[in-house]
């Protein structure tokens, strides 16, 4: 038997681009108003079995009209609720499920569709590192709120297990999208903690210096 691994299977994904990165146990509200993307929720809610798309980070362009250029890392989003409203849009709440790799995109019609992979961390985080990252984040939430940030609250709930927790911690740290791309495409769960663990102390630097004023 051979002892190579075995490449995860590709499969058409259909797509929703956006300003911002969803991470896996992530919660993601939507309203769609967008054609395309409507026929994408219709088309999505009519299958029977996972309810399934995918979200990337824009690279270039806007979330509307089309034309924009994307990411090539991304996550599976769930449907968890999804209402036609009268206007025609839909409000729709999804939840982030796994990390995927792009491996091609196909026409967009009449929506964003992609070929992608399945892409899990080879590796489980250290649950002590993983608490001490989190205490670090509650104060830099803390102090964020203080300096009159709109952040996630200090005593946000987060889950047990250290690997879910970890996602969690980058869904809600103060960075921009870019800082979360990186986080969401780190190779290893330990890559991502330490990672982490910089974007934490680089944003305490910045909100002590605001609170200082200075």
């Amino acid at each position: 038997m051979s002892n190579e691994s075995v490449p995860p299977p590709v499969f058409a994904l259909p797509m929703f681009p956006l300003g911002s990165v969803l991470f896996p146990h992530a919660y993601l509200p939507l309203r769609i108003f967008e054609l395309r993307y409507r026929t994408m929720i219709e088309d999505v809610t009519a299958t029977v079995g996972a309810r399934e798309f995918g979200v990337v980070l824009i690279e270039r362009g806007t979330e509307t009209g089309g034309g924009d250029v994307r990411f090539a890392t991304g996550t599976v989003a769930r449907i968890l609720d999804a209402r036609p409203l009268p206007d025609g849009t839909w409000a729709v709440t999804a939840a982030g499920m796994r990390r995927v790799a792009i491996d091609g995109w196909l026409p967009d019609d009449p929506y964003p569709l992609a070929r992608a992979a399945d892409w899990p961390d080879s590796d489980e985080p250290d649950g002590d590192a993983v608490a001490r990252t989190i205490s670090r984040l509650r104060s830099l939430l803390a102090r964020s709120s203080e300096a009159g940030d709109q952040v996630a609250p200090s005593t946000i709930e987060l889950a047990d297990d250290p690997s879910i927790a970890l996602w969690q911690a980058c869904a809600v740290v103060p960075v921009s999208p870019l800082d979360d791309l990186a986080l969401l495409r780190a190779p290893t769960a330990a890559a991502r903690l330490a990672l982490l663990d910089e974007l934490i102390a680089d944003a305490d630097m910045v909100v002590s210096h605001r609170l200082r004023g200075t």
